[in-house]
């Protein structure tokens, strides 16, 4: 079974995530959307409530469940018995980070495979930054993110 760990921290999990597992679902067997527990990080949600995200918005797709994990990555992956890491690419911008951090896995771990992908062209201007200050601002974020994480966010308005 060829698994993918797709990681983040998913703070909050959006419609551009989802269409990266969408594609993703249908190249792998099996693909886990893996939660980072980052505590130098102050998320919205905790790792707990993130998770759950996940897990809604990816209800209906059969091959990708919802894991949180801490640690170093690349343990993560041996330990779910994956093939690659998947990343997401917005935009040229986050390439340098992205590939630094995929060398940084391979240094670690030089079993460990990283493959980048683009969500659709209509999200790659979306982030979960941005999300969090349209909500905060009282803006409408229905169009950018699944709607558990749309009822989530409506009580953490100011």
């Amino acid at each position: 079974m060829r698994t993918v760990i797709y990681p983040g921290s998913f703070d909050p999990f959006h419609n551009g995530h989802l269409d990266v597992v969408h594609r993703a679902s249908r190249i792998f067997d099996r693909v886990v959307v893996a939660v980072a527990r980052n505590e130098s990080k102050q998320p919205l949600f905790s790792v707990d409530e993130r998770t759950r995200l996940v897990r809604e918005s990816i209800r209906g797709i059969s091959n990708v469940e919802a894991d949180a994990f801490e640690g170093l990555l690349v343990d993560y992956v041996v330990r779910r018995q994956a093939c690659a890491v998947l990343r997401g690419l917005r935009a040229v911008s986050d390439f340098e980070f992205e590939f630094q951090l995929a060398l940084m896995n391979r240094r670690l771990n030089e079993q460990v495979e990283t493959l980048f992908m683009t969500p659709k062209d209509t999200y790659t201007f979306l982030s979960s930054r941005m999300v969090k200050e349209i909500s905060r601002l009282g803006g409408d974020v229905a169009p950018f993110v699944p709607p558990a994480v749309v009822a989530a966010l409506k009580p953490r308005r100011p």
